[in-house]
């Protein structure tokens, strides 16, 4: 039975005209001035860069806004970019990475602000209070210090003649006062950035960053989107005092993170997990009845902890001290000690002072001597000219050198 009412149907591997109408629409529709996309680049002529929007829909951007002085592009067929609408509408899609990248970029000043597009400007000069920037071919605008970047501006005189992307934050007066802002640019590629590690980093991983500032905590370490904090105790296997004896801002280092707090914006991390553990190879370097030289470290009243090697500290017990002024164990002191024992597990070393350990080994020797020579194998006959008992002639050398 034949419906005369249904309408026809498309055969298999086919679409209606309407259909493809409608699709070459949905991206036009879904699109307004000043959303960002993400989009492939289709083609390429000596003039645009066309992009593919989904729904069988293109953009265009001006080519000069991907090519070097000397007209070179950066860009090509197949390669993923982001980019801002700029006008919509009539089947017209114009996108741009910035404004006023092409060279004199059109009237798009009041849209860029309303909408938060990027501007290509030239840092021209230092005045009052900041910066005179250079926008969209000849329109002038000022930039504040602190707008100049994330961090506090250390050398103004460097920034004159570069070429930066700005945000329009304030347009006044039909665009004879314009306030940019470069910090709210590198603010949001750092957001989208951190986004990005949220998905990467992972506690226990060990990463390479960059050396941001130092504070009297420890050292912050830029991740590419995120701040970590090495605190002073993760700053080397040895006891850091400053944490600018062990690095320096701009510095590259690797580093190993130990717990990631997104909500609180806290990455701890640790740079002495990175190096070398110096208790690994104590058991040879610092053997039983080795002697060393250290330095006193930090007295305390149950003795006194004496640095062999960065990170590898001994306790010389209080016993071991008679009078700690008078044997010149303070901090900072040079002491020649020997190493008693040694437990590589608990990473603890006892130590005595070599100079008592000399003195102990010497008293035995004598002893010994005394012995040989007062102690024979049977009893002495009456009259002999007997000197005593071994614990007489000890007494006796031991008086002898008290009178020293």
């Amino acid at each position: 039975m034949n419906d005369d009412n249904q309408e026809p149907q498309p055969s298999d591997g086919e679409e209606s005209f309407a259909e493809l109408l409608k699709q070459s629409f949905i991206a036009t529709d879904r699109i307004k001035s000043g959303d960002k996309v993400s989009a492939r680049i289709v083609k390429i002529t000596p003039e645009w860069v066309f992009i593919d929007l989904g729904g069988k829909s293109e953009g265009a951007i001006d080519a000069r806004e991907f090519q070097d002085e000397s007209g070179t592009l950066s860009v090509g067929e197949g390669d993923t970019i982001s980019a801002y609408c700029l006008a919509s509408g009539h089947g017209e899609q114009v996108f741009s990475t910035r404004l006023g990248a092409g060279g004199d970029a059109p009237d798009f000043l009041e849209e860029a602000h309303r909408s938060g597009i990027p501007v290509e400007g030239t840092v021209e000069q230092e005045i009052k209070g900041g910066f005179s920037i250079k926008i969209a071919g000849a329109h002038r605008a000022f930039c504040p210090y602190s707008q100049m970047g994330l961090r506090r501006v250390e050398d103004p005189v460097a920034l004159i003649g570069q070429k930066l992307t700005f945000k329009i934050t304030s347009y006044q007066e039909n665009g004879r006062n314009i306030i940019v802002s470069h910090r709210a640019v590198l603010e949001q590629e750092r957001l989208e950035q951190k986004e990005k590690l949220k998905e990467t980093l992972r506690e226990g991983q060990s990463v390479t960053g960059t050396v941001s500032s130092l504070r009297d905590f420890g050292a912050f370490v830029d991740l590419g989107g995120a701040d970590g904090l090495i605190p002073m105790a993760e700053l080397g296997w040895s006891r850091v005092e400053r944490a600018s004896d062990v690095l320096a801002p701009g510095q590259q280092v690797e580093v190993k993170i130990i717990s990631i707090d997104w909500d609180q914006d806290r990455i701890s991390l640790s740079l002495k997990a990175c190096l070398p553990d110096p208790w690994d190879s104590a058991s040879y370097d610092f053997a039983p009845g080795s002697t060393h030289t250290g330095t006193v470290a930090r007295v305390t009243k149950f003795g006194a902890f004496v640095t062999l090697a960065p990170g590898i500290d001994g306790l010389l017990h209080v016993s071991k001290i008679n009078k700690s002024i008078d044997a010149g164990i303070r901090p900072g002191a040079q002491v020649a000690v020997i190493v008693k024992e040694l437990d590589r597990d608990k990473r603890r070393i006892a130590l005595d002072l070599a100079a008592a350990a000399e003195a102990a080994r010497e008293d035995d020797a004598e002893s010994e001597i005394l012995r040989k020579k007062y102690v024979s194998s049977g009893p002495k006959p009456k009259g002999s000219g007997s000197l005593g008992t071994l614990g007489d002639a000890l007494r006796r050398q031991m008086e002898k050198k008290k009178g020293r």
